[in-house]
């Protein structure tokens, strides 16, 4: 007698379970390949699988006992509205991510602005920022070449016009002048690798989430070059590791003693970005 998908994925679900994961993804995996809403599991769930569907649900389940990311089995992630195509070479973009582009764009009006993103993976922050902000000019800056391929293959699925640079940090923009930096760099030290999960320890592109100097390297890099390229007026959104908080914030004051820095918490509590901005701004 056939199986039916609530079988299959119920058992699928306790193997993953009885090797301490979570049990949900393979149900996640499963609806997105079928393009299924939860309504539609509802209504089908009783019905029998066919053996292809059964195949490749098991190829998925030996995949996710084994740690690799759910993103990558499907190849694209959702972020702020969008989907964005998303490989081993990429980083998977987070939700509390979003909540940088959020800020971004709550404290940036319409007009036309001058807009550097550094460490740019999928473009997720960049082709965010310009779906919503089309009169922004937005450079979108990686070391990974082939970051940066995926990043333009999201840009052509979003209709969204981003320039994108090879390149180290704000090397690229030289002395040309910008309105807004924005940034989620590498920030994890090799402090903190034991407590990475182990997906993303295994899997995701190391250059993107370590730095040196206990993950403040590139802050420093950053604060350095922006004193060469960012207006007077300009501004600085930068997303940080949660015990970073104060040491960024230090590196940023003493780079431009005129602005107001100031720390502000992710919906988690935990502190998530920097903002540098004109005081009184």
């Amino acid at each position: 007698m056939a199986k039916t998908y609530f079988e299959v994925l119920q058992r699928a679900s306790s193997f993953l379970e009885s090797l301490g994961k979570e049990g949900h993804g393979i149900l996640f995996v499963f609806l997105q390949r079928k393009n299924w809403t939860k309504t539609d599991w509802l209504v089908h769930m009783h019905e029998a699988i066919p053996l292809n569907e059964q195949k490749q649900v098991e190829a998925d389940l030996n995949a996710l006992a084994k740690n690799f990311p759910p993103q990558y089995l499907l190849g694209y992630a959702e972020f702020y509205g969008h989907q964005f195509l998303v490989n081993e070479q990429t980083l998977i973009p987070r939700p509390e991510t979003e909540e940088l582009v959020e800020l971004c764009l709550k404290e940036n009006s319409e007009e036309p602005k001058t807009v550097v993103d550094v460490g740019t993976g999928t473009g997720a922050i960049a082709l965010s920022l310009k779906k919503d902000r089309p009169n922004w000019q937005i450079t979108a800056i990686d070391i990974s070449e082939e970051a940066l391929k995926i990043a333009e293959k999201n840009a052509e699925g979003l209709n969204a016009k981003v320039t994108f640079i090879l390149g180290d940090g704000l090397k690229p923009v030289g002395n040309k002048k910008i309105d807004i930096l924005v940034s989620n760099p590498p920030y994890i030290s090799e402090d903190e690798w034991d407590l990475m999960d182990e997906s993303v320890r295994t899997f995701e592109p190391k250059t993107a989430l370590f730095a040196n100097d206990n993950g403040l390297a590139i802050y420093r890099q950053l604060a350095n070059e922006a004193k060469q390229c960012l207006k007077e007026d300009g501004k600085i959104y930068l997303e940080i590791g949660f015990s970073q908080g104060t040491a960024v914030k230090k590196i940023f004051t003493e780079a431009f003693p005129n602005k107001d820095i100031s720390i502000i918490k992710d919906l988690s509590g935990n502190n998530r970005i920097v903002k540098v901005v004109p005081t009184g701004k």
